[in-house]
C-alpha cells in the first residue's frame, strides 16, 4: 500500500480563468485528471482513491457546464471526511471581469452563462454564484496578470513533488538519407565534415568506435566546428530553460547517420552532461551494428 497521503485536487473557478492550462500543467506533473466531472460524482472518486494505489494524485475540473454546479459541488465537498489517506484540496482560479471579457472576445466564445444575454452580465452572474465556493477555497489564484507559461511556473511551484521539474536534454544522431526527425528543437547538419566512410578500415564502424570517433574528432575543421556549436548550445539552453521549456532536443545529421553524427553526438551528450541531465539516442545505428 502507499504510505503517502492521496491527493485529490479539485479545480474549479472562473470560466476563461485558465482551467485549461491547469488541466495540462498538472498532468504533466503526473496528475490523473478529470474534466467536466459532474459533482456529484466527487464522492465516488474519493471512494476509489482510498482503497485504490493506482490514483494517489487526482484533479478534477468541475465548473458551470454542469447543471446545479453550486448546490451539488457545495454539497459533495461538505461530505469528504478526512481519513486520514486522501487530503482534498480546493483551487480556484479566477481574474478580473475586463480579462475575461478580451479573453473571450479573443476566442470568439461565451462563458456558459451569457449563452442569451451580454457577455459582462454572464460573467457577473458567474462571479456571483461562484463566490460560496471561492470562500471555502484552499488556494485562489487571479490569473488577470498572468500568461499561461506564468500559470504553469506557479501550478508547478504549487503541486510538483519537487517543486520544478528538471530541464532535460536529448541528444540524438540520424541520417538525412532516412529523413529528419520531426521531434527536434535544433537540427544541425554535419555532412560537411571528413567522412569515415570513405577509410575501407573504417566504413563498417560506427562512431560508437573509437577510431571512428578520433578519426572525426581530431580533424582540425571538427575541432573549429565544435567548439563553435557547443558554446552556441550552452549560450542558447539558458534562454530555453526562462521560458519554461522543460526538454531540448538537439539532432545533428550525417548521410546515413553512422559516422560523423554519432561522433558529434557523443561528444556533445559528454560535455552537456556535465551541466544538465542527457539522454542520447542513435536512430541508424542498428543498421550499422554488426551482427
Amino acid at each position: 500500500m502507499a504510505s503517502e497521503k492521496r491527493q485529490l485536487l479539485i479545480v474549479t473557478g472562473m470560466s476563461g480563468s485558465g482551467k485549461t492550462v491547469a488541466a495540462h500543467s498538472l498532468e504533466d506533473m503526473g496528475y490523473f485528471v478529470v474534466d467536466n466531472l459532474p459533482p456529484t460524482l466527487l464522492g465516488s472518486f474519493w471512494d476509489l482513491m482510498n482503497n485504490s494505489d493506482d490514483f494517489n494524485k487526482v484533479a478534477v475540473l468541475i465548473d458551470l457546464r454542469v447543471k446545479s454546479f453550486y448546490k451539488d459541488l457545495e454539497d459533495e465537498i461538505n461530505s469528504l471526511e478526512d481519513n486520514g489517506k486522501t487530503q482534498a484540496t480546493i483551487l480556484f482560479l479566477t481574474a478580473s471581469d475586463d480579462k475575461l471579457v478580451a479573453r473571450y472576445k479573443e476566442t470568439r466564445r461565451l462563458p456558459p452563462l451569457a449563452r442569451s444575454g451580454r457577455l459582462l452580465d454572464g460573467i457577473q452572474k458567474e462571479r456571483a454564484i461562484l463566490a460560496p465556493i471561492k470562500n471555502i477555497s484552499n488556494i485562489i489564484i487571479d490569473t488577470t496578470e498572468l500568461t499561461p507559461k506564468d500559470l504553469k511556473a506557479k501550478l508547478i511551484s504549487l503541486f510538483s513533488e519537487h517543486g520544478k521539474k528538471p530541464f532535460t536534454v536529448e541528444v540524438m544522431s540520424f541520417g538525412f538519407k532516412y529523413g529528419m526527425p520531426i521531434d527536434a528543437d535544433i537540427v544541425m547538419d554535419v555532412r560537411f565534415l571528413p567522412n569515415p566512410f570513405y577509410i575501407p578500415s573504417l566504413k563498417p564502424f560506427t562512431g560508437l568506435d573509437k577510431r571512428v570517433f578520433d578519426y572525426v574528432m581530431d580533424k582540425d575543421v571538427t575541432k573549429v566546428f565544435y567548439s563553435k556549436l557547443l558554446d552556441l548550445i550552452e549560450t542558447a539552453i539558458p534562454g530555453y530553460i526562462k521560458e519554461g521549456k522543460e526538454k531540448l532536443t538537439i539532432a545533428i545529421g550525417c548521410t546515413g547517420g553512422q559516422h560523423r553524427s554519432v561522433s558529434i553526438a557523443q561528444q556533445l551528450a559528454r560535455d552537456l552532461s556535465k551541466k544538465y541531465p542527457v539522454d542520447i539516442s542513435h536512430r541508424e545505428i542498428s543498421r550499422y551494428i554488426r551482427k
